[in-house]
């Protein structure tokens, strides 16, 4: 017996279960991602998710799970935004890519997320949205979990096993394994191995 299981209730994740890949289904998989750069088998989408802009500069690997309301975004034919296998992305989470957004696989990403590679200058000669943005990209590693509502700024890159709390705004990299929670984000702790 796994020790895992010993030592906790373990109980596997069962979003997918409920996930009926049906006709209705299967006709709004091709009408959403229809245009999209590349999709893996298995992809799965919710109502009311949308590629706007530059759906061919968005790239999926295999189990995608896009829940309802999310929003993927390469803001111009430059940028681009991959999300890896198995990844899961929470309903109404926006991902919008001036540069270039990489997700890992075996991610979990909780609703109602934002992702955003680029900012505006703030400087108070000018008027705001008249200012040139600044871009960097941002690089989420392998089974990463997003909390609910997190912001991931510009430049950040986030490492494999970390874990942002609900609301925290990252605006420097995190470390594998870290947890990380505030605003600004800091490191409250590290995931640890059950042996």
């Amino acid at each position: 017996m796994n020790k895992l299981k010993d030592q906790v209730d373990f109980q596997p994740s069962n979003v997918r279960t409920y996930a009926k890949y049906t006709f209705k289904h299967a006709l709004r998989r091709w009408w959403v991602l229809r245009g999209s750069g590349s999709r893996g088998k298995g992809v799965y989408v919710e109502n009311n998710v949308q590629l706007q802009r530059h759906p061919e500069k968005v790239f999926f690997g295999e189990w995608v799970m896009l829940k309802e309301g999310v929003r993927i975004c390469p803001t111009h034919s430059e940028a681009s935004i991959t999300i890896g296998n198995w990844t899961t992305v929470g309903h109404h989470t926006f991902i919008f890519s001036k540069n270039e957004i990489k997700i890992g696989n075996n991610c979990l990403i909780a609703p109602f997320c934002y992702l955003v590679d680029s900012d505006h200058g703030i400087d108070c000669n000018t008027l705001i949205r008249e200012q040139a943005m600044t871009t960097k990209p941002i690089i989420i590693g392998n089974d990463v979990w997003l909390g609910t509502g997190a912001v991931i700024t510009k430049g950040v890159t986030i490492g494999d096993g970390a874990v942002v709390a609900a609301h925290a705004v990252v605006t420097h990299d995190v470390p594998p394994n870290a947890v990380v929670a505030g605003t600004p984000a800091k490191i409250i702790r590290y995931r640890e191995k059950v042996l």
